[in-house]
């Protein structure tokens, strides 16, 4: 008799779990029956492309889907779109969940749980959060709703948040010919930046025509007579909106893995071990944006939501879950992200993780550029790394800058992964043309300035 699996969740971490399971299962000759649950209307879709479809980059919101549910259905996965898991029991070993389409309710049983259930939007707990206008981005859904609040020609907007996807929503509504104005509680834009490197963010939006208020605690969004937003009161002013776009964050979408008593940490993301199981509970397995993660640099637990674990994660657990034996093996919190033609990049620790982590840490700002100096098109960029100070060995690095610049942090990555010290760092053997970098690469200069230092 065929196990059965029950998913709750059909993006990236639940899907690639699903159809690992079955792959691996039958190459064993194991049977397995796996249900998939998701209370959307997609499967496998790419949430961080929906700021270059608002954009006009990329097409949606079917292209920013990776598979649909009929091609998941064809590869044996029972996938129930519009269901909705509201409470699972452990003892008993059933979900129950509502149909949103058919309005029926069921209790499903399982053998195996996987709880995919994602990160939700940290929305503003103020008055007329919920009023007409004011959008998150986390699914296909909000998209196409930006998409189509867009099409009654707003003319202002006010993005709450200035982190990954406050600045790149911020490019995409200014791309939209909209007056665009970012508002932030941080002192700069892009906390995941160290302050300093923050500010370059900052000074470039401004350049492009973005208006960027920092420090400013939204108190509510007012409303016309329709109900439709009108404007963002803060304690640094009120700014005139036609459509507002919550780039506030998100927190472990975990409700329903609490309410089942599995074990949260301090994020409030589910715990897990590096095969994916949720410890002392047998047959409970979880991955993705619910879940925190091993930091490989600060030995800590930590929530870090990208489709890139999501996936990782999703492919480890599906081969455990099928009868294999894989491991993940933690993050060093890389991310990318880039605003017009501005690039942003960073991994590891920032100055502030670091001393929080207990290290002592050197830290190095380097200006350099994109190709070698003279050549046509050289443009300006910043790197600042940090290094422990007794061994030398690389805890982070950031970068900001144009065209060229964002993506040599996969550089500084793979020696953090690698627990490499800055000296050998300055004197690896990357590859050097004048149309691609200075003859010393600007991650090079960053690593041996850093290393005369500690």
């Amino acid at each position: 008799m065929a196990e059965r699996v029950v998913v709750v969740g059909g993006d990236a971490a639940g899907m690639s779990a699903a159809s690992q399971a079955i792959r691996v299962a039958g190459s064993s000759g194991r049977e397995l029956e796996v249900v998939a649950l998701d209370r959307g209307h997609w499967t496998s879709y790419s949430a961080c492309g929906i700021p270059y479809w608002v954009a006009g980059d990329v097409d949606g919101p079917e292209g920013l889907v990776a598979r649909a549910p009929d091609e998941h259905r064809r590869n044996g996965i029972d996938v129930r779109m519009l269901t909705e898991a509201v409470a699972v029991d452990l003892d008993g070993r059933w979900v129950e969940v509502v149909d949103h389409d058919g309005g029926g309710r069921e209790r499903l049983g399982f053998d195996q749980l996987v709880l995919a259930t994602g990160a939700a939007p940290v929305a503003p707990d103020v008055p007329g959060a919920d009023a007409a206008g004011v959008f998150g981005v986390q699914t296909l859904d909000d998209g196409d709703a930006v998409i189509r609040r867009l099409g009654t020609r707003p003319r202002r907007a006010v993005v709450v948040g200035a982190g990954y996807i406050g600045v790149e929503m911020a490019e995409a509504l200014t791309r939209r010919g909209l007056a665009v104005t970012v508002v932030d509680q941080a002192p700069e834009p892009m906390t995941t930046l160290d302050p300093d490197l923050g500010r370059l963010v900052h000074d470039a939006m401004e350049g492009m025509g973005i208006g960027v208020v920092t420090g400013a605690r939204v108190e509510r969004f007012e409303t016309r007579g329709d109900g439709g937003v009108r404007a963002v009161v803060t304690d640094a002013g009120t700014f005139d909106a036609d459509i507002v776009v919550l780039g506030t964050g998100v927190r472990p979408a975990t409700s329903l893995a609490r309410e089942a008593g599995l074990p949260l940490g301090k994020s409030g993301g589910v715990r897990v071990d590096d095969g994916l199981r949720v410890p002392g509970h047998d047959g409970v397995w979880s991955a993705g944006d619910c879940v925190e993660s091993y930091d490989r640099v600060s030995g800590t637990w930590v929530h870090v939501p990208l489709g890139t674990h999501a996936n990782k994660q999703g492919r480890v657990l599906g081969t455990n879950l099928g009868g294999g034996d894989d491991r993940f093996p933690g993050v060093v919190r890389t991310a990318i992200s880039k605003v017009c033609d501005l690039e942003i990049a960073r991994t590891g620790l920032g100055e502030a993780d670091a001393a929080a982590a207990g290290f002592d840490a050197v830290a190095v700002t380097t200006e350099s550029t994109t190709t070698a100096g003279y050549f046509p098109g050289a443009a300006p960029m910043t790197v600042k790394m940090l290094a422990e100070r007794s061994t030398g060995r690389l805890l982070g690095a950031q970068i900001v800058g144009r065209a060229g610049s964002a993506k040599r942090i996969d550089v500084c990555a793979l020696a953090l992964w690698n627990e490499m010290a800055v000296g050998d760092l300055a004197m690896t053997d990357l590859s050097y043309a004048p149309p691609f970098s200075p003859v010393w690469d600007p991650v090079q200069i960053a690593a041996r300035r850093v290393a005369d230092r500690v």
